[in-house]
């Protein structure tokens, strides 16, 4: 079924544009099938959304960093610092999860995601077939990797196994998903292991998506430069490696292009972790750039709208200078940079024969007033919120569209995670 956006502001995080489009947009077949000026005349379709001037279109949100399931550890060992946070709060209770708990806690934080924008999320966490289960049910689309940490005897060995399987069985499934290789941190997994995990990286032809640098006390017990270790761990040649944080990471440091950085500005800052230089590696520009929400427990918002405004603002006050984040380097790095990194082709830009994720923008608000062609972008990362989405919609569906969600069963899925959620905190 072909759905033609009449009459639509459009605008994404290219450099090419400098500003908004208005436009009728025709989507067909899971992508953009058509771009016209919206003085020409609109193309049929099977299913007409006027805007009138009054809807805008942009590229769906990737959530580059999260643990989806953590919305079950929301607001447990609030207000600590980062390891006393894991050690005497986090990993306690995450020994009571089971498969069905991380079930339906995934489930809830796609309603979540759904609703404020996301299109596609990259999960570190644990049981990741069960994860893969609920993506694929709901239509939506993930970067997945199983968390890999030390442990009992063999359970670096089990998890890396594990991993590996995860690959064979869902990687590309549906066009819908990728898989890495998730080693926890340098904290959790010793440098040996690293090594191995690369190999594996490289044997397989997958990527890395890994913790690296959140704090100081990481930093300081690295036991390495960080270039050094990255070097020696043998992330240098893998397929592509995605730090998550890189708060303490120096962008002086040269970096290989198959390094790309996740920064997650609101879980650093509630975590008391530091912030990372955003600016100064958009000013060097030789590492790609994501953005991500970390877990709902550490942030503890879902809501990638919310990330992109606290990113194009935070270097500003901190650098003193109002120029290093634009809007549009905010709004890519929400969505084209994200996609990019984890492997997903022709998505987060609105271009004819690009996969149709998107998300479409009620700008009939009174914080809207003044809007247009030359400002769009600028307002929506500005003044705009997740409250002004309409509907999220992946390769030409609709997930989400005005309260409902097509796809999902959202009484069951908030009954089952209330109840999970109970089990694990008695």
């Amino acid at each position: 079924m072909a759905t033609l956006f009449k009459d639509v502001f459009i605008t994404d995080g290219s450099r090419a544009r400098d500003k908004a489009r208005r436009v009728h947009m025709l989507v067909s077949k899971g992508r953009i099938a058509e771009i016209l000026d919206a003085d020409k005349n609109p193309p049929s379709a099977d299913k007409v959304i006027a805007g009138h001037g009054k809807l805008a279109v942009i590229p769906g949100f990737v959530n580059a960093h999260t643990h989806a399931a953590m919305t079950l550890l929301r607001g447990l060992g609030e207000e600590a610092p980062l390891m006393e946070w894991l050690q005497n709060k986090i990993w306690p209770v995450e020994e009571k999860l089971t498969p069905e708990y991380i079930y339906w806690g995934t489930l809830s934080a796609m309603l979540e995601m759904l609703a404020t924008g996301t299109t596609c999320f990259a999960d570190m966490y644990f049981e990741m077939d069960r994860v893969a289960e609920a993506v694929l049910g709901a239509g939506m689309r993930a970067a997945l990797c199983r968390g890999i940490t030390a442990g009992a005897p063999g359970m670096i060995e089990a998890s890396l196994q594990n991993s590996i399987e995860l690959a064979e069985k869902f990687h590309g499934r549906e066009g819908l998903i990728t898989v890495q290789l998730g080693p926890h941190a340098p904290y959790t997994v010793p440098m040996d292991y690293m090594k191995i995990i690369c190999e594996a990286a490289k044997s397989h032809n997958l990527g890395i998506h890994f913790h690296f640098l959140e704090t100081k006390g990481e930093l300081d017990g690295l036991g390495l430069p960080p270039e050094k270790y990255l070097e020696e761990a043998g992330l240098f040649s893998v397929p592509y490696a995605n730090l998550a944080h890189a708060v303490w990471l120096d962008p002086s440091i040269n970096l290989p292009e198959n390094i790309n950085l996740i920064h997650n500005p609101t879980s650093n800052l509630k975590l008391g972790s530091g912030v990372m230089p955003l600016g100064a590696w958009l000013e060097k520009g030789t590492n790609n750039i994501a953005l991500g929400t970390d877990g709902a427990s550490s942030n503890n918002r879902l809501d990638m709208w919310a990330e992109m405004r606290m990113a194009a603002l935070l270097d500003k006050g901190v650098k003193q200078d109002p120029l290093c984040v634009s809007a549009a380097e905010a709004l890519k790095m929400a969505t084209y940079e994200g996609a990019k990194i984890f492997g997903f082709a022709q998505k987060g830009m609105l271009e004819e024969g690009w996969v149709a994720d998107l998300v479409l923008v009620n700008l009939d608000k009174p914080h809207y007033i003044g809007v247009n062609e030359e400002n769009l972008t600028q307002y929506l990362v500005y003044a705009g919120s997740s409250a002004d989405i309409e509907g999220t919609m992946v390769n030409g569906k609709w997930l989400y569209r005005n309260g409902n969600y097509p796809t999902l069963d959202y009484d069951e899925i908030v009954n089952k995670a209330k109840a999970a959620r109970e089990e694990i905190t008695k």
